[in-house]
């Protein structure tokens, strides 16, 4: 009957349970009902064929390597018994490696399972489980279940980590992104505290405007989100701002009472499609989601379109703080500005860090800056002008002072202090390119340092001492592995070169160059031989360890 062989083809399909037993485990058992030669573990095997065997060929069986505990079952010969007997044993191994699985709770994992083969009752399901650019092979038991809990669980407090996927009344927040190509894959959880930008392709037609369910911006804000895992709290995503963008790419933002425009037909077009989503979560320092807004890009596609180009972001503030630009996480980014401040006074340490921001024209966010070269090299007429220090770029700029015999030592060295170190040079550097302005040690005081050149110049009627250089010295480190090591400023040096200027006869005038430099410097040095003050493992993961998980 049809049936009898559908049951038949589904046990094949199955296939024999793992065995797990090492007692019961043979790989040298290859004849049936038969004893195989010297074959210890062979069950098939009597006293009287063990008595002839000569040696053990298996003789120990043991079960997953990876576990950090495991049976093995040890086969030997006594061949001083009159006749010779097998001696069975079984005993537990410690794992000696520093990576072991402590249990396998994952039992699927032991064993391949032949895939399905289509057939004409199964292809419409099969072609809807695995024809699309991406599926999830994961089985339903690892579908998330929000509402059941285990009794240890109630008092438990429960917090998000950096790093965890944030979870939704119904699984988790989607930040579509692309798989394998180009195309858009929902499966792409939003990782709580990581910044992430994707963009990726979906296939829309004027056709199905209202049934495409990710061209709609209820598909990104109908779900609430979970204050804190697994809990009842929850946190609804709310509409920050909406931007229609026309067919030829001109943007207009609509006014905050319009919140919710769905896709619909109008005039052969279809509008109100979603082409861009950005999320911005609030949440506290311990862990818990308070707040959820999205920004959404809305726009239309006509008949000829059959495809359009979606790009989703999030970002992450912490409540009752201002969000601030990295420059690096952790390590500095090659080109990006140095983070750097001063500590307000009464302040044990730098609660407000002013950063360095792409605005080259002043020094009043007090970063770390040098004096910015003009195109006609007047000192007096490039004051104010400042470029931040970019990490890893060696950078020099300068003009040139003209002054006469009438300047007045003291105005004119002030000016020229403040030509070079602008008008709020900064006390503190971040060692790292994320440094939080709360965290004291990731900060690096600048050291100041005077010089003197023996030059002289014949300018004023008694000597004085006007600055003509402002030299900068970042010494950085590779910090953390080898693999991807990350930069870490460890010593932040500032020079003032200073020069004797004498009297000049009335009448005469004089040039005298003012230069900025900025030398960035690795100090990291290789590990010397004998050298123990950082203890290593050398431990490598097995190349399957992971197995059956990417």
């Amino acid at each position: 009957p049809p049936e009898t062989r559908g049951a038949a083809r589904a046990r094949t399909r199955s296939g024999p349970a793992p065995v797990t037993d090492v007692a019961k485990l043979c790989v040298c058992d290859l004849l049936v009902a038969q004893c195989d030669v010297n074959c210890c573990c062979d069950p098939d095997c009597s006293a009287a064929d063990f008595s002839l065997f000569t040696t053990c060929s298996v003789p120990i069986v043991t079960g997953d390597s990876h576990l950090c505990s495991q049976k093995a079952a040890i086969y030997s010969l006594d061949v001083e018994a009159n006749p010779p007997e097998r001696i069975f044993k079984l005993i537990d191994q410690v794992n000696p490696s520093v990576f072991c699985i402590h249990a396998t709770n994952y039992k699927q994992a032991l064993s391949f399972n032949s895939p399905e083969m289509p057939t004409p009752e199964n292809f419409d399901q099969l072609l809807k489980q695995f024809g699309s650019a991406s599926f999830s092979a994961e089985p339903d038991s690892w579908r998330m279940n929000t509402d059941a809990q285990s009794p240890s669980d109630a008092n438990e407090t429960y917090r998000y980590e950096y790093g965890v996927p944030i979870q939704t009344a119904d699984a988790f927040l989607r930040l579509p992104s692309p798989v394998v190509s180009s195309w858009c894959s929902d499966a792409n959880p939003a990782g709580f505290l990581v910044n992430q930008a994707t963009k990726c392709t979906r296939s829309v037609s004027v056709e199905k405007c209202g049934n495409i369910q990710a061209a709609s911006m209820l598909f990104y804000i109908n779900s609430s989100i979970l204050a804190v895992p697994k809990s009842s709290q929850m946190v609804n995503i709310t509409v920050q701002s909406i931007v229609v963008q026309s067919l030829n790419g001109m943007r207009t933002l609509l006014n905050g009472s319009d919140l919710l425009r769905l896709p619909m037909i109008l005039d052969e077009l279809c509008i109100n499609i979603v082409l861009g989503v950005s999320y911005h979560i609030t949440y506290t320092d311990a862990g818990e989601i308070i707040e959820a807004a999205a920004s959404f890009v809305l726009g239309a596609i006509n008949k000829e379109a059959l495809s359009i180009q979606q790009s989703f972001e999030i970002s992450f503030t912490q409540v009752n703080t201002k969000p601030v630009p990295l420059s690096g996480n952790p390590g500095y980014v090659v080109g990006l500005p140095l983070r750097a401040g001063f500590r307000p006074p009464g302040y044990p340490f730098p609660v407000e860090i002013l950063f360095a921001a792409l605005v080259l024209n002043t020094n009043k966010y007090s970063q770390l800056t040098i004096l910015q070269s003009t195109s006609n090299q007047d000192c007096l007429a490039a004051q104010g002008a400042r470029t931040p220090v970019l990490f890893g770029y060696n950078m020099i700029s300068g003009c040139k002072l003209r002054i006469t015999a009438a300047m007045k030592c003291h105005p004119l060295t002030q000016t020229l202090l403040d030509l070079l170190k602008g008008q709020s040079f900064p006390e503190y550097v971040a060692s790292f390119g994320n440094s939080q302005a709360q965290d004291v040690l990731d900060w690096v005081p600048i050291t100041h340092l005077h010089t003197s050149e023996q030059r002289i110049y014949n300018t004023f009627q008694s000597s004085c001492q006007i600055p003509v250089s402002l030299e900068i010295e970042v010494k950085w480190t590779k910090y953390g592995s080898l693999v991807n090591p990350q930069a870490r400023i460890v010593n932040v040096t500032a020079t003032i070169t200073t020069t004797t200027a004498k009297q000049l006869p009335s009448g005469r005038e004089r040039t005298i160059p003012i230069t900025s430099s900025v030398v960035f410097t690795d100090i990291s040095s290789p590990a010397e031989p004998g050298y123990k003050a950082w203890p290593t493992i050398n431990a490598k993961l097995p190349f399957d360890f992971f197995f059956p998980f990417v």
